[in-house]
């Protein structure tokens, strides 16, 4: 299991099924099925992140949202909210929504928090070298839009060999959102263009 504090109020985990399996009986397929194991999962995984990276959500409600881009990697973004009003004895509220990406699909696009993020993904897929990332898309493009940035992938090869093992690395360092011709008009509209085309392989060329 790995936790990382994306912001004051967020954290992202990624978690395998093998860990699923081994330590709560349960697997990918099945978590959002079962309520009784997930909500000591959930516990489980707040008390950990209370002491790896002094995440503390008592009192607070949550937003947890579930997200699996293959079969055995399983992400959750935890975001924490303050009450507007004080209650006695609050209680925590565990709010969970499902997202599956389908990696099938010929278009995607992964949210990166930083710029440097995209960077540490380009990094470490260049240091598996077996993936093609010339032949991957047709178009590769990364923006930016209001402090964020969006790795736009069109016309994905899905026959592409390690594509898997692709977006299995890409999950670690971003999170992989359904490409839709609306949000793509957004980036065009309002975003920032940072690398117009083939934007891993120039990432793994000039910033790693």
């Amino acid at each position: 299991m790995k936790i990382e504090k994306l912001t004051e109020n967020k954290i992202r985990v990624i978690i395998n099924s093998d860990e699923l399996g081994n330590s709560n009986d349960i697997n990918l397929h099945n978590i959002m099925s079962k309520a009784m194991e997930t909500q000591e999962i959930f516990s489980n995984i707040l008390k950990q992140a209370e002491k790896e990276v002094d995440f503390h959500t008592d009192g607070c409600k949550l937003l947890i949202e579930a997200f699996s881009s293959l079969e055995d990697i399983f992400v959750l973004t935890i975001t924490r909210y303050y009450p507007e009003t004080s209650q006695t004895n609050p209680k925590k509220k565990l709010v969970v929504k499902r997202k599956t990406f389908n990696k099938m699909a010929s278009q995607a696009i992964c949210h990166f928090e930083t710029f440097d993020a995209f960077c540490e993904f380009c990094t470490s897929l260049k240091s598996l070298h077996k993936i093609n990332v010339v032949t991957l898309a047709k178009t590769i493009r990364l923006f930016m839009w209001k402090n964020t940035y969006y790795l736009v992938l069109k016309n994905i090869n899905t026959q592409t060999e390690n594509l898997k093992l692709f977006y299995s690395t890409l999950s670690e360092f971003g999170k992989l959102l359904s490409c839709s011709e609306h949000f793509e008009a957004k980036l065009l509209e309002h975003g920032k263009i940072i690398i117009k085309k083939n934007a891993i392989e120039m990432g793994s060329r000039f910033f790693t």
